[in-house]
């Protein structure tokens, strides 16, 4: 096997290294060679046509590293390939690698999140000393047990069901490159079963709520705008929180907000319809916030609540709510899963059919099928 460092052109003008496993080839049936590679993304990019003593430096250094990591690629496989054990890595320390995979998935926004938010239950579990080499089958179903009976969240609560199927995976994640790196000489997690994943409960606002939001009393009308404004566009609060002027488009044929998702780092083009643009209010100048003293805390979170009560509604909404909102009104009124799908920057449909499921027609009408009895109560 051949391991080359490759450089690959993106959208952004910047160059993304990653490292070819190229494994020969194979002749098919037709008499045609088909060659046998993998790819490994490092994550590491170079200006492509650097401007200043800066930029250059900055590649320089990158290219470095891609180089570095080659090196211990090209080794690994030599090693693997004459059975040569690296005793070394055995004895590292598992939350210093753990650590080590998280940040290397800081540019994945929010899958970072979780791995930090996973870090902290196995922090609170794993002994500051142990090895990779001392990690068995015993200490990933202690912490499985762990999450089930003493892992507690900021609020001093169980976890959910989901956050349990979330950071549980993480370890098993961690554990499954170690052992994949030669860190490990046994796959501890083949036969441990992870935790069935939950079906959260998306809470909305009907139409008619809404309407009762719109018209009821919020402390901060910032916050006011800013929540209708996610309800008629879907977008999340981290993203409607950094819009800046620049990313509003006032054209011949209505308005669109042009973003990077925060979440995803996705481009987005996304359309809003005029009511949406009026809660934006006057154009400000391009690098200017368009919500100015929007604030994330306790203290909105709890006049969002507040605000509910005024408009008699007494579900539990938060700032995403409007979120699930905008997407239930859009396929309650005609807009197909496909369109509802990227208008939110959903990656996998199957993210969006979960609304499907929560305004399906035909339950509905199932509902009433069946004619009237004649009831004596």
């Amino acid at each position: 096997m051949k391991i080359s460092l490759k450089k690959r052109k993106l959208k952004n003008g910047k160059l993304s290294l990653y490292l070819e496993y190229y494994k020969g080839y194979s002749i098919d049936g037709d008499g045609k060679k088909k060659h046998n590679r993998d790819f490994e993304y490092l994550k590491l990019y170079l200006h492509q046509n650097p401007n200043n003593a800066t930029e250059k430096k900055e590649n320089k250094e990158t290219l470095q590293l891609a180089e570095k990591i080659l090196t211990i690629r090209q080794a690994d496989h030599i090693k693997g390939k004459y059975n040569i054990k690296d005793n070394e890595k055995s004895k590292t320390l598992f939350l210093e690698y753990y650590n080590k995979l998280k940040e290397e998935r800081y540019e994945s926004k929010g899958n970072y999140d979780n791995w930090d938010a996973a870090y902290k239950h196995i922090e609170r579990y794993c002994p500051p000393q142990k090895m990779l080499r001392d990690i068995d089958e015993d200490f990933v179903k202690g912490f499985k047990k762990h999450l089930n009976t003493k892992a507690r969240t900021k609020s001093d609560t169980p976890l959910s069901q989901n956050s349990k199927y979330t950071y549980f995976n993480k370890l098993r994640a961690a554990l499954r490159e170690a052992y994949e790196q030669g860190y490990m000489d046994t796959n501890v997690i083949k036969s441990i079963k992870g935790f069935e994943q939950g079906e959260s409960t998306r809470e909305y606002l009907t139409y008619s709520e809404l309407q009762a939001m719109s018209t009821a009393k919020c402390k901060y009308p910032i916050l006011k705008n800013a929540f209708l404004f996610s309800c008629l566009t879907g977008l999340r609060w981290s993203d409607i929180n950094k819009m800046v002027w620049s990313e509003v488009r006032d054209e011949d044929h209505g308005s669109r907000v042009i973003f990077r998702q925060k979440k995803t780092d996705g481009l987005e083009y996304l359309y809003i319809s005029e009511q949406a643009r009026i809660l934006l209010g006057e154009r400000g100048n391009e690098s200017e916030r368009v919500f100015v003293g929007l604030k994330y805390g306790a203290h909105f979170n709890a006049e969002i609540l507040r605000w509910c009560m005024r408009a008699g509604i007494t579900k539990h909404i938060t700032f995403h709510s409007a979120r699930h909102t905008n997407a239930v009104l859009l396929l309650e009124n005609g807009a197909d899963i496909y369109t509802v799908s990227k208008r939110l920057g959903h990656k996998e449909l199957r993210t969006t059919e979960i609304y499907a499921k929560i305004i399906d027609k035909k339950m509905k009408e199932a509902a009433n099928i069946i004619p009237d009895l004649k009831l004596e109560l």
